[in-house]
């Protein structure tokens, strides 16, 4: 089973409705925490994933996260500036093994079904 957490600071629920809409029946566990713990749930050990948004895709979605993993472990995936691509995507997951996503909450939408396709496999 996969267990994704979500912390962040915006959009909590709306991005957990997002993602069971996108993975289906899939074996996906998808938990709501705060920053800390869910970024300690991937510390220890006891989620795979961390997916948060915020207003600028990097602050409050991936501060915490940052800081107990490291920057080689987290990607903002779409700031108000720029959303990278799907190749750039799958390139820091596949190859570089990004763990923790951020993102602005007004391309969920978008990151989302990227995010799930690689993720969730």
């Amino acid at each position: 089973m996969i267990k994704i957490v979500i912390g962040g600071q915006m959009g909590k629920d709306d991005i957990k409705a997002s993602l069971v809409r996108l993975i289906g029946d899939k074996d996906v566990e998808i938990t709501i925490k705060n920053d800390l713990d869910a970024a300690m749930a991937i510390q220890n050990n006891e989620a795979d994933y961390y997916i948060g948004a915020c207003e600028t895709g990097a602050g409050g979605a991936l501060a915490m996260a940052t800081a107990l993993l490291g920057s080689d472990k987290t990607l903002t995936v779409a700031s108000p500036s720029k959303v990278l691509t799907e190749d750039v995507i799958a390139e820091e997951i596949t190859n570089k093994g990004k763990i923790a996503f951020g993102f602005t909450i007004n391309t969920k939408d978008t990151v989302l079904p990227i995010l799930v396709k690689y993720l969730v496999k």
